[in-house]
């Protein structure tokens, strides 16, 4: 199976540190999941303590309804690949993916049989007699890969696996990680600190900071659904636009020196609701939504300057300033646009995010 529970996770060190506070999680057999967020925000410490490589302080761990705390890692029929691949360097890429089994003292046709199932699930075949050293990036991580799956754990534990790799190989394995897993069907824990591996990856999503969980949803969810403001702005390349400004009593947001009406948001009364109107908020929008012209109009009213211009292909993304805060917009018009050109913009005011000042929470609902 492989199906898991934590229920209340703490981790607390000897010297009083706290690095994982109150971490409430069910996972489904089978389920793709991504631990993300910045260093040190807890991540790798919970992938280590369902590894059992670092103690629980508190809470409750069960796999598949039998409680593992206190389970050695051995016994927790978990297999982990690290960033760093760990394998032997004198051995060649069959006897690395074997010699877990022949630790376990596998039946030497079993063994035989898993690896080179292994190997042809990864694309190893005609590698298997060369050392990690005539390997590359690449094929060392698939290894690592291989030496996981022979032992057909019911959870797989990934930790970085991508971040020694270039930006090409990571998409290329990104690809294979993804496909590995729709043909094995089990349960997966990926830890990273890049959001593009996180949605291109999971079926959900833990997104963590200083600890604590922010959101658990899926890729779409989390993008475009944030509970707050951290969410907001850690989730999409580039980031979510923010900034604070006031809403007016008659429903419109201060933007620079112009308004914008936003009575037809369908937030807009639950904002009303809780008593925003009047007050200091947060708006969030997304660089796609916003659009860019050119002009030569010096009397429009929502105007500034490019400051830079970054072509991408397809896409471009314009960075102007409103009233001194930088802002990104992203325009699929990539032609005659350049830094100091004169330029309007507008919002799609019905992707504007609402959080509160203080909690930088969502207004909601």
């Amino acid at each position: 199976m492989g199906t898991m529970i934590l229920k209340n996770i703490n981790k607390i060190y000897p010297n009083g540190v706290q690095a994982v506070y109150d971490f409430n999680m069910e996972i489904d057999e089978g389920e793709f999941i991504v631990l993300v967020g910045p260093s040190g925000c807890g991540k790798s410490t919970t992938l280590r303590m369902i590894a059992g490589l670092e103690e629980i302080t508190s809470g409750l761990f069960e796999i598949d309804q039998v409680m593992i705390n206190n389970k050695a890692p051995k016994d927790r029929d978990i297999a982990m690949v690290f960033q760093n691949y760990a394998l032997y360097s004198h051995m060649s890429v069959y006897h690395n993916m074997a010699f877990s089994l022949v630790l376990r003292k596998e039946n030497s046709d079993k063994i035989h049989e898993r690896v080179m199932w292994a190997a042809d699930v990864l694309g190893l075949t005609p590698y298997l007699n060369r050392r990690p050293a005539h390997l590359s990036g690449g094929q060392r991580q698939r290894v690592a890969l291989g030496r996981a799956i022979v032992r057909n754990p019911k959870i797989f534990l990934l930790d970085e696996p991508l971040s020694n790799l270039d930006a090409k190989l990571r998409g290329s394995m990104r690809k294979e990680l993804k496909t590995l897993h729709n043909r094995l069907g089990k349960t997966m824990i990926y830890v990273t600190h890049d959001q593009i591996e996180a949605l291109t990856l999971a079926d959900r999503i833990v997104i963590m900071n200083e600890g604590y969980i922010q959101q658990i949803g899926t890729p779409y969810e989390v993008y475009h659904d944030p509970s707050n403001l951290f969410v907001a702005n850690f989730i999409g390349t580039p980031p979510m636009n923010s900034f604070t400004t006031t809403l007016t009593t008659n429903g419109e947001l201060i933007i620079g020196k112009n308004k914008v009406d936003i009575k037809a948001h369908k937030d807009y009364n639950k904002l009303v609701d809780k008593g925003y109107l009047g007050k200091e908020i947060i708006i969030g929008i997304r660089p796609e939504h916003i659009n860019v012209e050119k002009t030569e109009d010096i009397n429009q009213t929502m105007i500034s300057t490019i400051d830079l211009y970054e072509l991408y292909g397809a896409d471009a993304l314009i960075h102007f300033k409103i009233d001194e805060k930088n802002v990104i917009a992203k325009t699929k018009d990539v032609e005659n646009k350049h830094p100091k050109d004169l330029i309007t913009y507008s919002f799609d005011v019905d992707y504007i995010y609402f959080f509160d000042k203080e909690t930088e929470m969502r207004i909601d609902g």
